[in-house]
């Protein structure tokens, strides 16, 4: 499972044309769901969502984490993000797990997540999505679980 973060000012999700996912301040974690994955990368990724220190304390170091600030957390499956890209000019999706395993792998960090922490929305799985966000920083890391 791999996760591309990014601290944002606010993110958004629309599905034809109507939001249906959002944050202000907080992270938008792009999932990627590989396989094999399963509920020791579950765990590990929600903790280190939720841990990650991307945001600056007083002195202005990325020293705390989302637990810490308390800021939102905007969850979109990105089947993209696993994709082979080592060779050719065009992507190979032999690496990303099968839709309805990481469909269900992503609706279970989903769950996982909001047990942990107010304020999770998500984007809708499968679904053609466009994702707008405003990158503070920028800040962007890959997470692996």
């Amino acid at each position: 499972m791999l996760a591309l973060i990014q601290r944002v000012s606010e993110a958004a999700v629309r599905v034809d044309g109507a939001v249906i996912g959002r944050t202000g301040p907080g992270l938008l974690a792009l999932v990627g769901i590989e396989p094999g994955d399963g509920e020791a990368q579950i765990t590990r990724m929600a903790e280190r969502l939720f841990a990650y220190r991307v945001f600056s304390d007083a002195a202005g170091r990325m020293n705390l984490s989302l637990a810490q600030t308390g800021g939102g957390l905007l969850l979109v499956s990105q089947f993209t993000l696993a994709a082979d890209t080592r060779s050719g000019n065009r992507p190979g999706f032999s690496t990303a797990a099968p839709p309805e395993e990481a469909e269900r792998i992503f609706d279970r960090l989903v769950a996982v997540c909001r047990s942990h922490h107010p304020g999770v929305e998500t984007g809708r799985f499968g679904a053609h999505m466009e994702v707008s966000l405003v990158n503070d920083g920028p800040v962007t890391f890959l997470l692996r679980a």
